[in-house]
């Protein structure tokens, strides 16, 4: 049986979920007849107040809760590093906490995050969680009135404050260079293809290629799962000898398929051009370094931060917010200059 909620009980007596919140913290604003009609319904009805909801009228925690999905993702680091820095000046300190891709998990992570320990949360969804479409765990956090910024990772079915990176035209300029600088057939090589982003990215590319005349092909989309071998996967991929471009949705998995090419003799970028997702430090010092797309992530922690103490100070109302930031492709040296061809085949 779903738990009742603050806006349950505002609902059924036609009044604020403020008021409330307020009758049930035996405020003296509220009239003694409306406070105990309030109280009764919320104790018939087995309502279990929620500790951070009813601090917000009081005091402080001074502490923000930030979930991310990966810390493997130097894009999560790069956020992590902006909201603790951010955090940090404004005088809060932050609960870092990891899905690890997993739903339940991620459930877990949020009920105890609510029970009181963090003023508000900053978090992107798992992949498990994009997947199965239940935000229901979130959307108790916001009848709740406990504050949450979402970035990266959101949930159109939840209405709070956003950061969201344009991975859609992140897909299509990064296809879009690939095929100015001469290459022909690109495929793509994504360990993130459940969750949003992943597919927003696969779009922008699919969008190119039509507009460049390109046939699309499922083939070429090549998904990493994690017990996948991706050497055997890069060594199937380049059976077709006419693959000229990659685009990796992930640094871990750009590096990676850099070396598996190395290994096999393979000339990068005269006969193969890589581009991966979040400069990192990894991407600058491999040979040969690594052209990549950055989601700016230092920069929506920053953000994040900022949007969540704003309205976790701001007594009033707030309209939400929903952010859009762009990316920016880094040219390095596995990608061809433009205008240039492929000198070599693969043998």
């Amino acid at each position: 049986m779903k738990k009742i909620t603050l806006k349950d009980i505002a609902a059924h007596f036609g009044v604020s979920v403020s008021t409330v919140s307020k009758a049930i913290n035996d405020s003296h604003e509220i009239s003694t007849d409306l406070k105990q009609r309030i109280q009764e319904f919320a104790k018939e009805h087995h309502y279990r107040p929620n500790h951070v909801a009813l601090s917000l009228l009081k005091k402080s925690t001074k502490t923000i809760g930030v979930i991310v999905p990966n810390i493997l993702n130097y894009f999560f680091t790069q956020v992590f590093y902006g909201i603790e820095q951010t955090a940090n000046a404004r005088g809060y300190g932050i609960i870092s906490c990891i899905s690890d891709e997993s739903y339940l998990k991620e459930c877990q992570t949020v009920d105890l995050l609510s029970s009181g320990t963090a003023d508000g949360i900053i978090m992107s969804l798992s992949e498990d969680t994009q997947a199965k479409g239940n935000v229901e765990h979130l959307q108790d956090l916001i009848e709740n009135q406990i504050p949450m910024v979402m970035f990266d990772r959101v949930s159109d079915d939840l209405d709070c404050d956003k950061i969201v990176v344009d991975d859609f035209e992140a897909g299509y300029k990064t296809t879009q260079h690939l095929l100015r600088t001469g290459c022909q057939k690109i495929a793509i090589i994504t360990s993130i293809y459940n969750s949003s982003v992943g597919k927003l990215r696969v779009e922008g590319y699919k969008k190119a290629l039509q507009e460049n005349g390109k046939d699309f092909d499922e083939k070429r989309i090549v998904k990493v799962g994690r017990s996948d071998d991706l050497e055997l996967l890069i060594s199937l991929l380049i059976a077709d000898k006419e693959i000229d471009g990659i685009i990796a949705l992930d640094e871990m998995t750009a590096v990676d398929t850099l070396n598996i090419l190395k290994m096999k003799g393979v000339d990068v970028p005269d006969q193969i051009s890589i581009v991966g997702f979040t400069n990192g430090r990894l991407s600058k010092y491999v040979s040969p370094a690594l052209s990549m797309v950055s989601q700016h992530g230092k920069y929506i922690g920053e953000l994040a931060a900022n949007i969540l103490i704003d309205r976790i100070e701001y007594e009033g109302e707030m309209p939400f917010t929903t952010k859009l930031v762009k990316t920016t492709l880094i040219e390095r040296e596995s990608t061809r200059k433009l205008g240039t061809k492929s000198s070599k085949q693969l043998s």
